[in-house]
């Protein structure tokens, strides 16, 4: 017999909100470790994370742990099209909430979850876990082991790379994101207190392959000059303060995403484009439904029940689809270059501007998965 219920593969965020929250309902979880001597993680990136993800972090108790200085509101965003005219603008205060959404520190809430698992009397942490009545796999898009329990990964290149970066500005950001949607890139300012308190952002832009490979060359100064060019000085005179990383862009998702024994969560299930931020939204909401799930099966029912899997994979099915359909789609209208096209989105974008309770639908949207 199995000292263990359930083994999760992977060492990033979804693998350790997965543990956490199975242990929670009274399993005995094993969890990949880090390898021996990894250091702390330094990803520069930066996740907008929705209110269900941070009502789970919060249930985790992992929320209230992250430093102050790496967890922002999200009070107001501004969508601009390629025209300046052009923009849509969604506030926290008409939506009636906190927050439209919070910018976290990849880093920070990764150490944070992982020191949290340390922690958990039904958590163990092994170099090899294994082995239990259920895996889940949270090992990220590249994941090795989906292709080894029989899943394919059908994967769209956009041909495109995501660049990211800390900046910081000279004037504050008032919680305020900022994004611009036209051919052929599209640029976001997540607003952001490190390092810099009240004046820090988290950049991620996408663009082709060639002039991302330029930007990442580019010198500091010249880097700078051409976020200035891109941003309009809308957001001040953005100065760069880090390294960039760069990555490139997909669509994709796993056939199957369940079967006997095993499951897949987060991009090692499904991958879509950052223009909306929802990636890891969708990986913690997948959480969220395994472990309900799980917490209801019935007495008799084994973990790894195919039948009992399949519930989640139904439950997950709808969300993850209806996300990936509206970046890609939203991708591919602004990756026209063509004169119509351009004056089509750019007009809509003025349209739902005016138009409240679209407005409204809109935001309802992200603020949920």
């Amino acid at each position: 017999m199995t000292p263990f219920d359930v083994r999760i593969l992977g060492t990033g965020i979804v693998s350790r909100a997965a543990a956490l929250s199975l242990a929670r309902i009274g399993l005995n979880v094993a969890l990949q470790a880090r390898p021996e001597g990894a250091p702390a993680s330094t990803d520069v990136r930066t996740y907008a994370l929705n209110p269900s993800s941070v009502q789970l972090l919060e249930r985790l108790r992992a929320w209230t742990t992250l430093p102050e200085d790496a967890r922002t509101a999200v009070l107001d965003m501004q969508v601009q099209g390629d025209a300046h005219a052009s923009r849509i603008e969604f506030s926290a205060w008409r939506q009636a909430v906190p927050a439209l959404a919070w910018i976290v520190d990849a880093g920070a809430l990764e150490n944070v979850l992982d020191a949290a698992a340390g922690f958990a009397p039904q958590v163990t942490l092994q170099a090899e876990p294994g082995p239990a009545p259920l895996t889940l796999v949270c090992e990220g898009k590249a994941s090795l082991s989906r292709a080894q329990l029989g899943a394919r990964f059908v994967r769209h290149a956009y041909g495109h790379t995501a660049v990211a970066a800390r900046l910081v500005a000279d004037r504050p950001h008032a919680g305020c994101a900022r994004q611009w949607f036209r051919a052929p890139d599209i640029l976001g300012l997540l607003p952001f207190d490190r390092p810099e308190a009240g004046c820090s952002y988290g950049l991620v832009w996408s663009l082709p392959q060639s002039e991302a490979q330029r930007w990442l060359a580019a010198s500091p100064e010249e880097f700078e000059a051409g976020l200035m060019a891109a941003t309009g000085g809308e957001a001040g005179q953005l100065r760069l303060a880090g390294e960039r990383a760069a990555w490139p862009l997909a669509l994709g998702h796993a056939e199957p995403v369940t079967g006997p024994g095993w499951a897949l969560l987060g991009d090692a299930a499904h991958q879509v484009h950052p223009l909306a931020g929802q990636g890891l939204n969708l990986g913690l909401a997948d959480v969220v439904a395994l472990t309900e799930v799980l917490a209801d099966r019935e007495v008799w029912r084994a973990l790894g029940d195919p039948a009992l899997l399949r519930r989640y994979a139904r439950r997950r099915a709808l969300p993850t689809w209806a996300m990936a359909r509206v970046t890609d789609g939203l991708w591919h209208l602004f990756a026209h270059e063509n004169v119509g096209w351009r004056e089509l989105r750019n007009h809509g974008l003025s349209l739902v501007n005016h138009l409240a309770p679209v407005k409204r639908w809109l935001a309802s949207q992200a603020l949920d998965v």
